[in-house]
């Protein structure tokens, strides 16, 4: 006996096969969601543990920049202590300068030059006075620049003519003069021997031409 099928197979089969792919598109979309959302808790995680790491960096960095102020405060309170204590070691080796100035200045001035006035202001000493004549002041001069253990680079600003008295009370022609020296200093003076060798050539070859 033959049987004949007279449903309307091929709309069956075609629904069939719309349902299937129906089917495995809303599976593919299933897996991509899924997917999806995998990848974004793995980068939310991601994010969280970078996020932690940048808080705990700014929370180091914080710490450092404090550390760094405090060391800065601190270099500072040093410098300012090393100055300070330069200060008073610069006081106890100047404190004696004065006196060594006093006698190198008495023996550095020949006779026939009296001193008015004796200020020093740093490193500088300068000295007003009255010469008897134009030579006394020229020797000092030389003896300042060449034979002195504390003066150096004398330098005689003002010389001129004036009129004094004598011991008998009669009129003489004196110099009034006025000279600025460098005052060396006693951690200068270690130099002193090296500049001293050549101080009877220099002073002979600056006296030659005058004896001349």
């Amino acid at each position: 006996m033959i049987l004949i099928n007279l449903l309307p197979h091929r709309e069956e089969r075609r629904l069939r096969r719309k349902v299937a792919f129906f089917a495995g598109l809303g599976m593919a979309a299933a897996a991509g969601l899924a997917v999806v959302g995998l990848w974004y808790l793995v980068v939310q995680q991601l994010t969280s543990a970078q996020q932690d790491r940048n808080n705990y960096l700014t929370a180091e960095i914080k710490k450092l920049e404090v550390q760094i102020k405090d060391i800065a405060t601190l270099k500072a309170e040093i410098e300012s202590l090393k100055a300070r204590q330069k200060a008073v070691e610069d006081l106890q080796i100047d404190r004696n300068v004065p006196v060594h100035v006093l006698n190198e200045l008495v023996k550095q001035t020949p006779e026939g030059i009296y001193f008015r006035t004796i200020k020093q202001e740093g490193q500088t000493l300068s000295v007003n006075g009255v010469a008897q004549t134009q030579e006394r002041i020229s020797e000092m001069l030389r003896n300042t620049a060449y034979s002195s253990e504390w003066f150096a680079k004398p330098e005689l600003i003002e010389s001129k003519v004036t009129v004094g008295t004598g011991p008998n009370r009669e009129q003489r022609q004196l110099f009034e003069f006025s000279m600025r020296l460098a005052v060396k200093r006693p951690q200068d003076l270690a130099a002193a021997p090296v500049a001293g060798a050549s101080a009877p050539a220099a002073a002979a070859s600056a006296a030659a031409p005058k004896k001349a």
